[in-house]
């Protein structure tokens, strides 16, 4: 019996190694591919002196701009994140002044919000926020409420895969998968429609399904999957402790 993990690579892998050191069988499919896109600005040779500071909440985006001509550039720049495993994918890449909100895009909006207040950021010079194509909410908008110049650029785009791997589609149908981990709604949009393509929906909603946040759990209950957990808090630590209580009456 095995777990299915359904984030996208490099973090499926991840995960999976995760889960695999804590004893599980794990199936990967992916269900969102990263695609770059090109960033195209007209302070692209100045940007360290146009914008005064990056900000970021997905890590892709620091990915998609790794090797682009305006990364010489922002690399000056303080550069302010959500959480610190997106802190370290901007030092990975370059960035040295790195602060992290330590929280959700809630806690990253008041921290620039302190920082100004505490002199450390000039409210003056525009924010350049680094972004994927489909956004879960306006941070860009709500930073602009309280006075801020945000420029928005789209520096990737997640896709939806449309198809299960033969190995999952049969994992189902024989009754080998005994749960399903969902990090974000799209991924679980997406992994619901590639159920119903490869005909084994009833066996997919039948299982435990194991996701990050309440917004990720809406996506699975209205699928109607038929045992929905949520992590007590939006961490892996937390999305693991509740896959140990879904399967531990089953098979642990």
């Amino acid at each position: 019996m095995a777990v299915l993990v359904t984030r996208p690579q490099p973090d499926n892998d991840s995960t999976a190694a995760a889960l695999r050191a804590r004893g599980f069988d794990v199936l990967s499919a992916p269900m969102l591919r990263f695609e770059r896109v090109m960033v195209q600005d007209d302070h692209e040779f100045e940007a360290d002196s146009f914008y005064g500071a990056v900000i970021v909440t997905s890590a892709n985006a620091l990915r998609a701009i790794d090797g682009q001509p305006m990364q010489a550039a922002l690399l000056k720049l303080p550069l302010y994140t959500i959480g610190e495993r997106t802190a370290e994918a901007a030092r990975a890449v370059g960035f040295t002044k790195v602060i992290s909100a330590d929280g959700d895009a809630n806690a990253l909006r008041d921290l620039i919000v302190e920082r100004v207040r505490a002199k450390k950021l000039k409210k003056s010079a525009p924010l350049l926020y680094l972004a994927g194509a489909d956004l879960a909410r306006d941070l860009a908008g709500e930073l602009g409420e309280r006075g801020f110049s945000v420029v928005t650029h789209t520096t990737y785009r997640m896709v939806p895969v449309l198809h299960l791997p033969a190995e999952v589609s049969e994992g189902f149908a024989a009754g080998g998968i005994e749960a399903v981990l969902h990090y974000s709604r799209r991924s679980a949009r997406a992994f619901f429609a590639a159920a119903r393509v490869a005909g084994v929906e009833i066996s997919a909603l039948a299982v435990p399904h194991v996701c990050l946040s309440d917004a990720v759990a809406g996506i699975v209950r209205d699928a109607a999957a038929t045992q929905v957990l949520l992590a007590a808090t939006p961490d892996e630590i937390a999305l693991f402790a509740a896959l140990d209580r879904a399967i531990a009456p089953l098979s642990r």
